[in-house]
């Protein structure tokens, strides 16, 4: 495939303002919204875009017109998180196994082209390694992914902290996106399953220059994650190029752009990877 892959994206937010990108879609999808955002993606030669999922039904939407766009579009419909813990921006919650079953009937019922679980915070940036709050434990992220998988779906998770990143391998998830914190372990544990990595370089390369925020914890935590993409990358780490496009700092248009700038042109074969499971 010819052209760029943007393999982590949200096409409901802007790169801007999440509130405001939520709102637009609110009393329904807005499709002028989305069809700015794919001549942006096109703009930057992305023909390849797989989506974190939302709640409003915007990447559903997106997916039926990506193709207009000469784009690839894959969604989950919306990611799946446990009550009480962060996810609720893109997604639904569970409490029981049992609603995580009827939400995986539902991505069925939208046509979702894999499941995205959320099971960790996001980074806080008030110091290192710190999140937002607490992990899923080893023994439900075991149980999220084979109940996925048993029901025909592959497995992206949206995991940070080594514990977290290393139960989702362990437990055979396909990929893992942003995966900061990690291991040498960790990562030679994805080498050998074959995991795909998705590390959102861009994303808090943005908060390194975010009025409000620590910088230097976020350029610590970027230095630091870029040293372990070049060890992933030594060890045969499937490493796919993803900026969290539409988070923060990272619009549709220079995402994937901020992105190989930062990861190097050393993804094809990852991406390739990526494209076909997913």
């Amino acid at each position: 495939m010819s052209g760029r892959s943007e393999c982590h994206g949200h096409i409901f937010m802007d790169g801007a303002d999440y509130k405001a990108a939520r709102a637009r879609h609110q009393q329904g999808v807005d499709e002028a919204d989305i069809r700015l955002h794919l001549s942006q993606l096109r703009d930057a030669g992305v023909v390849y875009f797989r989506d974190g999922g939302d709640a409003l039904g915007v990447s559903l939407r997106a997916r039926e017109l990506a193709g207009e766009y000469g784009i690839v579009y894959r969604t989950p419909a919306f990611a799946i998180h446990r009550a009480g813990l962060y996810g609720s921006i893109v997604g639904r919650e569970f409490t029981t196994l049992a609603d995580f079953e009827r939400l995986l009937e539902e991505v069925r019922a939208q046509r979702g082209d894999f499941v995205k679980l959320m099971l960790s915070g996001i980074l806080t940036f008030r110091g290192y390694g710190e999140l937002s709050c607490p992990s899923l434990e080893r023994e439900q992220i075991a149980a999220l992914v084979r109940l996925s998988h048993e029901a025909g779906f592959r497995v992206m998770v949206h995991a940070n902290g080594d514990d977290t990143v290393a139960a989702a391998v362990d437990a055979g998830a396909d990929s893992v996106e942003h995966g900061y914190f990690l291991s040498e372990k960790t990562l030679d544990a994805m080498a050998e399953r074959g995991t795909l990595w998705v590390p959102t370089l861009a994303a808090i390369a943005a908060f390194a220059r975010r009025e409000g925020y620590d910088n230097s914890v976020a350029a610590e935590t970027l230095r630091i994650q870029q040293e372990r993409v070049h060890y992933a990358l030594e060890r045969g780490v499937l490493l796919a190029s993803g900026s969290d496009s539409g988070a923060w700092g990272v619009p549709h248009d220079s995402g994937i752009r901020t992105e190989l700038t930062l990861i190097g042109d050393r993804c094809e074969k990852g991406n390739a990877a990526l494209r076909e499971r997913f």
